[in-house]
């Protein structure tokens, strides 16, 4: 049988498109998942076989948090996945199911869960120390890598049954899910990688899992949500003028719900009470983001230059632990000093040194308090000149982006930016020049 040749043509650009399609929406997929600041950030859940039983295994379960400013904070994370036959759990410690399921074909020993996809939360503090193990109940709260590597961690321990219990007969869990707290993680399946190896407190043997198998999971900001979730302002020393973030920024969806910052409802006995769906209580502003970074050019010194940051909270239902700041800006390779708050370089490029993680200092501000007067927390960061690039001119004196807690703030556009005045940048210099010369003539006289 004779085929049309333009019936087969139709055909192969048919397959070809939708092929076509599919690696595009990879791509895209994999490119939202990507952090240029944290190219190798991800969540990597480890499960280590450390036992085997009559019908199952017992796995030490840690989840390490590898992104240098995303941490995990209040209420904590969840992590569910599917069994990949009929198996139970038993038993967990340091971490608990949220439901139990039907497990009523058991007599006896009943298990701690039967339900075919497990979700997993971690304890609270303070539970009874035969719950608990190391890296365990802290509510699920986890902090990123960059800010404190030892909390950056979180295990508990569970007892599978109805399992394989040899190396070639367990079944790997599928369908991994971790909400942290919220969406934007994208877990990818499990793999058997090398077992992982301890050492005993002594440090003199070496001992290692009987098997181990890994699950990476990384965050994209899209799957959050469509709108950014803070937003920056600008202001300087050589111009009167605010930059504001620009208009709904996050978004206005939340306006009708807003309430006035000197609003008699903020009296009422639990406003600030968050709700289960996390949903927020935002103060009524222009540009409607819990979040507002504003960085104001304060000083321009002859060798020197200095900035002022301000976070301030819009959220009344929200107060953010452990918060982080991220900047890039060129001049941020020779920071001098830092006040009230702690730092850090990124520098995910070897050759490259612009980008700096700011947090707030241990029991003094790591604690961002709810919209209000208390809702704020802010530095000074004084830089070293760097003669070649330094300049006022053309808005280079303000940083390229700007991430809170991990999530991308909206900048205002470039032609919005405070503009230095004609010749300015010489009187600025030239009025320096004449305050040290008569500082310095002022000490002859006294002299």
């Amino acid at each position: 049988m004779n085929r049309k040749p333009g019936l087969f043509l139709t055909f192969s650009t048919l397959s070809f498109t939708i092929w076509a399609a599919v690696i595009l929406l990879m791509m895209i997929s994999q490119a939202e998942s990507y952090d240029p600041l944290d190219p190798f950030g991800n969540i990597t859940i480890k499960w280590d076989v450390i036992s085997w039983t009559p019908d199952g295994y017992v796995a030490l379960v840690t989840m390490n948090n590898f992104q240098m400013y995303r941490h995990i904070m209040s209420p904590g994370w969840t992590l569910s996945w599917g069994w990949a036959k009929k198996e139970v759990i038993w038993s967990m410690v340091g971490a608990q199911t949220t439901e139990q399921g039907d497990c009523s074909k058991f007599k006896g020993n009943v298990p701690h869960c039967c339900k075919k996809n497990p979700t997993v939360v971690d304890l609270l503090p303070g539970v009874p120390y035969n719950q608990q193990i190391a890296n365990c109940c802290k509510g699920g709260v986890v902090a990123s890598w960059g800010q404190d590597p030892s909390s950056a961690v979180s295990s508990f321990q569970v007892s599978v049954g109805l399992a394989g219990t040899t190396n070639k007969t367990v079944k790997l869990p599928t369908n991994f899910t971790l909400l942290g707290p919220g969406p934007g993680y994208t877990c990818g399946p499990a793999k058997i990688v090398p077992s992982t190896v301890y050492l005993t407190p002594d440090r003199r043997r070496k001992t290692q899992a009987l098997m181990t198998w890994n699950v990476t999971c990384t965050y994209s900001q899209v799957l959050v949500s469509k709108n950014p979730r803070c937003c920056v302002s600008f202001s300087s020393f050589y111009n009167d003028s605010i930059t504001p973030c620009p208009t709904c920024s996050c978004g206005c969806q939340n306006k009708k719900d807003c309430i006035m910052g000197d609003s008699n409802k903020l009296k009422n006995v639990g406003i600030n009470t968050p709700r289960k769906d996390n949903a927020p209580l935002l103060q009524c502003t222009h540009h409607m983001c819990p979040i507002r970074v504003h960085w104001h050019v304060k000083i321009n010194y002859r060798e020197y230059w200095r900035v002022k940051v301000a976070v301030t909270n819009f959220n009344y239902r929200m107060n953010y632990t452990q918060w982080t700041l991220v900047a890039q800006h060129p001049n941020l390779n020779n920071v001098t000093q830092v006040f009230s708050f702690d730092y850090k370089p990124l520098v995910p490029y070897q050759s490259i040194n612009d980008t700096a993680m700011f947090y707030g200092m241990k029991f003094y501000n790591d604690l961002l308090m709810e919209a209000g007067p208390y809702g704020n927390v802010q530095t000074e960061i004084l830089l070293k000149k760097d003669k070649d690039i330094f300049t006022l001119k053309q808005g280079w004196a303000f940083p390229r982006k700007i991430y809170f807690n991990g999530d991308e703030c909206q900048l205002p556009p470039p032609d919005t930016y405070p503009i230095l005045p004609n010749s300015a940048h010489k009187n600025l210099i030239f009025s320096f020049s004449i305050l040290e010369g008569f500082i310095l003539l002022l000490f002859l006289v006294i002299v």
